[in-house]
């Protein structure tokens, strides 16, 4: 009962959040322009602002933990991962108020009743993962997209990167 009650809590502070429009801010931007490569650059602007205001307190926060570069040459990568890995919800089309009840509709195990555009946001993670290879990512910020809501047992990215983006990362 009590994971039931802190997962409410997180998707209704993230919910009110999301109510919010707009993307990140300027420096914000900046910041995520400087990081990305052309083609994730175009994923990013695909993205919708609740979105990337998220995708931008990950990557902030993996940034301020200092670890993310222990397992792999390039940070950037990993930055990337903590930016994109939700690029896959593009693909839905489905905005806040939609998005409720396909995230029930997944918690109740719905997904093979479910529609077309519930479906591709309940598999955002596989979506993302096509998306970002297409853009030309790195195979760790691929990786990351597809397995973020994977246990740890079935990462394939360094354990050390995947335990500072997946604390990083507050869904």
């Amino acid at each position: 009962m009590a994971g039931g009650v802190a997962v409410a809590r997180h998707l209704s502070r993230r919910f009110a959040g999301a109510l919010r429009p707009g993307g990140p801010g300027p420096v914000d931007e900046a910041w995520v322009s400087a990081l990305l490569s052309p083609g994730e650059r175009a994923l990013w602007g695909r993205m919708s602002g609740p979105d990337r205001r998220h995708a931008v307190g990950v990557a902030r926060r993996v940034a301020a933990a200092r670890a993310h570069a222990t397992d792999h040459d390039d940070a950037r990568a990993v930055l990337a991962a903590a930016l994109l890995h939700d690029a896959g919800k593009v693909e839905s089309g489905l905005g806040t108020l939609a998005r409720v009840p396909a995230t029930l509709v997944g918690l109740a195990g719905g997904r093979v009743w479910a529609g077309k555009r519930v479906a591709a946001y309940l598999d955002h993670p596989r979506l993302g993962a096509r998306l970002l290879t297409a853009a030309g990512a790195d195979p760790l910020t691929v990786a990351w997209a597809a397995e973020h809501h994977l246990p740890p047992s079935r990462w394939t990215v360094p354990a050390e990167i995947g335990r500072v983006l997946a604390a990083a990362d507050d869904d």
